[in-house]
């Protein structure tokens, strides 16, 4: 599932050298996505972050393994997201900018959970700082992308899970076994594979059924 440290690469998420905005012919992004949206996209991180896609498929097949929430600050909407060293801002432009081969996805809450919009922005917002997840374990005292986002709409939902959390898997679904670049990560960690521990990621949440999902390439 998951993702890296920065230095290399953050499973799930985010990955250093990244350039370029694929978007220039499709939808406006920027003007697509509402506050409240779970915005996801496709980062390339190598052999770590192709381990990553191969156990992560999202909505459609896609390889969606980043995501960021939209939130109101002011009279701008912007992603709060963790990635690098810690949960923070980053422009819709930046967002959408680090694309690769695959399009963005709006994820959008059905309307008859819209009330927790604002309380899960306030909570993603107040999440600032927190450093970020490089080990992909629940309950730490860091946040890893997508458990940013089940951890905010957890929080607007009174603290009752809002989203599913399933083992997480760290093995080739072809050969059984785990993938060698997991294995130097958590060996570089000196932290044992958290392999079957609950868990959440991009492509998972992506399956919600509690979300309307908006193809921008479409």
């Amino acid at each position: 599932m998951w993702v890296k440290r920065f230095v290399v690469f953050q499973p799930f998420l985010l990955f250093l050298f990244i350039t370029g905005s694929c978007f220039a012919q499709q939808k406006n992004f920027a003007t697509l996505v509402k506050e409240g949206d779970i915005v996801f996209q496709h980062l390339n991180g190598g052999e770590l972050g192709r381990a990553i896609d191969k156990v992560t498929r999202g909505y459609r097949g896609r390889d969606y393994n980043h995501c960021g929430l939209v939130v109101r600050v002011g009279d701008s909407l912007i992603v709060v997201e963790a990635i690098g060293k810690n949960v923070h801002l980053t422009t819709i432009k930046e967002f959408e900018g680090r694309c690769s081969e695959t399009d963005l996805l709006v994820g959008r809450l059905k309307p008859k959970f819209s009330s927790l919009i604002v309380k899960a922005e306030k909570a993603a917002l107040a999440l600032q700082g927190v450093p970020y997840d490089d080990y992909f374990e629940m309950d730490n005292g860091r946040l890893y992308c997508s458990e940013l986002i089940y951890e905010a709409f957890k929080m607007a939902n009174d603290g009752k899970p809002f989203f599913v959390l399933k083992p997480m898997t760290f093995k080739d679904p072809d050969t059984g076994k785990l993938f060698p670049s997991w294995v130097e990560y958590y060996k570089n960690l000196n932290f044992s594979i958290p392999q079957g521990k609950p868990g959440i990621n991009p492509g998972l949440l992506s399956h919600s059924s509690r979300l309307i999902l908006i193809s921008v390439s479409e």
